[in-house]
């Protein structure tokens, strides 16, 4: 095994970049002899990591209203409304979810670095729904093996664009840094990570060609679930990256189209969020759709006499199984 691959499997609170820059900074340590990234461990070896004294934070904690579903002594779970970018980042270093949590908090914990303190996970700016942060190292780094054995339920609710075929199944294909288009990640990638997405159709609108769908995810790589339903030509509404706001404007309902037209984020919502706290206990936590989402809901089901009462999400929780993978 490659010496980055075995501290990736040994240190789940460090990202792959953090890993590669310790060794590059010569903090890693073969027997004692600085070593590079990808030498290959026989077994016996002594690997010495040296990690450095937490950073103070630059980001300044700002008075930011956070809609809290849960807090206790380790963690904070909130939800994320729409063009919340999660962590300082070039372009957004206020007015973000770390600025926010830094406020209300003042105890997170620092293994992220010091621009995304308690931040194991991350949803996209203009993708809403429940997150959860830590307040400490030892919860961090609970979570971050839970993320990274894949054991972290994660679910999501997202109309699409075109009609899935079946009831179920499962996009199972690698994602990367588009090859052209930068700011994209494609399946067609020459440098990849293993991506899997499980969906289940709800409901099909089959007059204007939308899809209703709930998704579990077993990894969670940059924008997947909009990368693999784009790839599957069902692109998640009022996504302008994958094809979503130009699906949209063929749509045929006037008053529809005019919906769509008006919502500025993609129609994608992390509505359910399974954790084991460090305590032991198993934790689930919910946020219903919020109100741009839920008026173009309300009125696809008013028009199709359907009747969103009749959908009980509760039956699709646990319908597929996550299970690890070792070569993601």
């Amino acid at each position: 095994m490659r010496l980055d691959r075995f501290l990736d499997d040994c240190l789940p609170e460090l990202s792959r970049s953090q890993i590669k820059r310790l060794i590059d900074e010569g903090s890693v340590t073969l027997d004692g002899v600085k070593s590079k990234a990808g030498i290959k461990l026989r077994g016996g070896e002594k690997v010495c990591v040296t990690l450095p004294e937490p950073i103070a934070t630059s980001a300044l904690a700002e008075e930011i209203p956070l809609e809290i579903l849960y807090e206790d002594s380790a963690l904070i779970v909130v939800n994320k409304p729409a063009h919340f970018v999660v962590h300082p980042a070039p372009g957004h270093y206020k007015g973000t979810l770390v600025n926010a949590l830094l406020h209300h908090c003042k105890d997170l914990s620092g293994v992220g670095g010091e621009l995304r303190p308690g931040i194991v996970h991350r949803l996209d700016k203009d993708t809403s729904g429940v997150m959860v942060a830590t307040k400490d190292d030892r919860t961090h780094q609970c979570l971050a093996r839970q993320f990274k054995a894949h054991t972290i339920q994660r679910r999501y609710r997202a109309l699409v664009h075109g009609i899935l075929k079946g009831s179920k199944g499962t996009m199972d294909q690698p994602i990367g840094r588009h090859p052209v288009q930068r700011k994209k990640m494609s399946t067609t990638a020459r440098i990849s990570r293993h991506a899997v997405t499980h969906w289940q159709v709800l409901r099909r609108y089959e007059e204007d060609r939308l899809t209703l769908v709930d998704l579990l995810l077993e990894t969670g790589r940059t924008h997947q679930i909009r990368v693999h339903l784009a790839e599957m030509n069902c692109p998640v509404v009022g996504d302008p990256l994958y094809g979503g706001a130009n699906r949209a404007k063929a749509m045929s309902d006037v008053a529809l189209r005019q919906m769509v037209s008006r919502l500025d984020r993609q129609f994608l919502h992390a509505w359910q969020l399974g954790i084991e706290h460090p305590n032991g206990s198993a934790m689930l936590f919910q946020a219903a759709l919020p109100p741009e989402l839920q008026d173009i809901l309300d009125y696809l089901e008013d028009k199709y006499n359907f009747k969103l009462a009749d959908l009980d999400i509760s039956s699709y929780a646990g319908t597929v199984g996550i299970t690890s993978n070792e070569n993601s």
